[in-house]
């Protein structure tokens, strides 16, 4: 499967993923202003499986857990990047979204349709280019396959003894 990129800058915050007045909102209302401040159409023409794209520290700001759900709630596949916020690469695992550290990240193109192998892990390009990734713990992995942490839990409770409950 091909995903479109949303090619970002560096230093993408938290506040310009959720923004502050839109937090005392549900997340249905914060995610219509997804990145308004950097992209003002991001959050009307994002597709389910696009990635974002973007330049070193990405996630940088406050701890609030909705900049990377929102991510999640609008479909995105992953996000791309040399570097993130260490609370960011937590919280967006534990809501299910995929990070990928790539060292080239910012020799993606907007619009460009790429591949993600999330085994290996790399970026494939449709001109043939692969982009390493840093390798990602299998205990996150399993975490955002699973839709996050919660849905994890959920899932081996479900699968364990019904006495264990």
């Amino acid at each position: 499967m091909t995903h479109r990129v949303w090619r970002l800058g560096a230093d993408i915050d938290t506040d310009a993923l959720a923004p502050g007045h839109a937090m005392k909102h549900g997340i249905e209302t914060i995610v219509q202003h997804c990145l308004e401040a950097v992209r003002p159409e991001f959050a009307r023409e994002v597709r389910r499986g696009d990635v974002i794209v973007a330049g070193p520290n990405f996630g940088i700001g406050s701890s609030r857990e909705q900049a990377a759900a929102v991510l999640v709630q609008l479909g995105v596949a992953a996000v791309i990047a040399p570097s993130y916020s260490g609370l960011y690469f937590r919280n967006a695992f534990n809501v299910g979204l995929l990070l990928l550290t790539c060292a080239e990240a910012e020799s993606l193109q907007e619009g460009e349709r790429v591949e993600l192998d999330v085994e290996t892990p790399a970026v494939r390009t449709a001109e043939g280019r692969t982009l390493a990734c840093e390798p990602v713990p299998a205990f996150l992995m399993d975490m955002a396959r699973a839709g996050g942490l919660l849905k994890q839990l959920r899932l081996r409770l479900g699968a364990g003894d019904a006495h264990a409950r």
